[in-house]
C-alpha cells in the first residue's frame, strides 16, 4: 500500500505553503523561497516535501526557516510509465524548444506534487516550485477553491489556455489523490509536460489566477509590457535557474538573478519591490 508523506513534527496552522525538493540543487532554490515566504510574514506553515536520496545534512540549509519536513516516496507508478517519463525519453519525445532545462531536472519527480492531496493536516495548501520567490503575500489564496493556477504565459497571449504548475492551490483529500493515481497511470499514457499536463487534464475547468501569481522570468524579455513589479506576487525562474553559473540567458535576466541572490543570501533585499525598475524603463534598456 502506498504510504502518505511522513512529517517531522505536528502542524501549527490549518494552511501551508508547500514546495518540493528532489535533489541538492532544489535545496538551494528552496532556501531563497523559504526566506521570501518568511519575509512576507505569513503565519501559515511552510512545508518541504522531500523525495528519497536527500539526507539530513542536505536539508540543513533549510532549518533556519523552520519548515515542516515531509518525507515522500515517489508515486507507485508502473515500470512502463516510469520508462516513458524518464528524462532522456521524455525530452526526446517532447523536447523543450523555448529554453533549457538543467541537467539536475528529473521529470518523473514532478509527479510527487500530487501528494499535496494527501496532506490531510491542512484545510488548504498553496504549492510553489522551489525555483521561485514570493514578493507579496499570497495568503488570500488559502481561501480559493481547488484547483487554481496561473496561465503558462511567457512568450505570447496564445499561452493563456495552458496552465503552469509552478503555483497552484489545492484542498487536500485522500480520495482525490487515490483517483488521481488511478487516472495517472493508464496503459500507454504519456504526459508530455508531466504533472502540468496531467493537472490540466484532471481539472479541465481549472480556475485561472492572474499571471502575477506565477510570473515567469521569460516575460522580462519576451513580453516586457506585461511586467509590473508592484503587482508580482510570485516570480518563477522557469527553465534556467538563477543559481546556475553563466547560463545562456544570464545576461538578459541579470536583474532577476540579482534579486534572487538577495533572497538566497539574505543580503540586499530591496525595501520596496514595487520601486524596482521595470524592463522598459531607461535604466533597463540595455537588458
Amino acid at each position: 500500500m502506498d504510504a502518505a508523506p511522513q512529517f517531522d513534527r505536528p502542524a501549527r496552522s490549518a494552511h501551508a505553503y508547500v514546495t518540493l525538493v528532489t535533489n541538492p540543487d532544489y535545496v538551494t532554490g528552496a532556501v531563497a523561497l523559504l526566506r521570501s515566504l518568511r519575509w512576507t510574514q505569513t503565519q501559515a506553515d511552510l512545508v518541504v516535501m522531500v523525495t528519497p536520496g536527500l539526507d539530513e545534512p542536505d536539508l540543513a540549509p533549510l532549518l533556519p526557516f523552520e519548515p515542516r519536513i515531509a518525507r515522500c516516496e515517489r508515486l507507485p507508478t508502473c515500470e512502463a510509465f516510469n520508462a516513458r517519463h524518464e528524462r532522456g525519453r521524455l525530452h526526446g519525445a517532447a523536447p523543450f524548444t523555448k529554453g533549457g532545462k538543467p541537467v539536475f531536472h528529473t521529470p518523473l519527480d514532478n509527479f510527487v506534487k500530487l501528494r499535496l492531496w494527501q496532506l490531510a493536516d491542512y484545510d488548504s495548501v498553496v504549492f510553489i516550485d522551489a525555483d521561485a520567490i514570493v514578493l507579496k503575500t499570497c495568503d488570500k489564496l488559502f481561501g480559493y477553491p481547488s484547483f487554481c493556477a496561473a496561465p503558462n504565459v511567457y512568450e505570447s497571449l496564445g499561452d493563456f489556455h495552458r496552465l503552469n504548475s509552478g503555483v497552484f492551490t489545492a484542498i487536500p483529500d485522500p480520495e482525490t489523490f487515490a483517483d488521481m493515481i488511478q487516472r495517472l497511470d493508464q496503459p500507454d499514457v504519456f504526459w508530455r509536460r508531466t504533472d502540468q499536463t496531467f493537472l490540466e487534464t484532471y481539472f479541465p475547468d481549472w480556475h485561472g489566477l492572474p499571471v502575477f501569481y506565477n510570473m515567469l522570468q521569460y516575460v522580462w524579455f519576451n513580453m516586457p509590457e506585461l511586467w509590473c513589479w508592484g503587482d508580482i506576487h510570485v516570480l518563477h525562474y522557469q527553465y534556467e535557474k538563477p543559481w546556475q553559473a553563466d547560463h545562456p540567458k544570464a545576461e538578459k535576466l541579470a536583474p532577476l538573478i540579482e534579486l534572487w541572490r538577495s533572497f538566497y543570501t539574505g543580503n540586499g533585499i530591496p525595501e520596496r519591490i514595487a520601486d524596482l525598475p521595470n524592463p522598459l524603463e531607461p535604466s533597463n534598456q540595455k537588458i
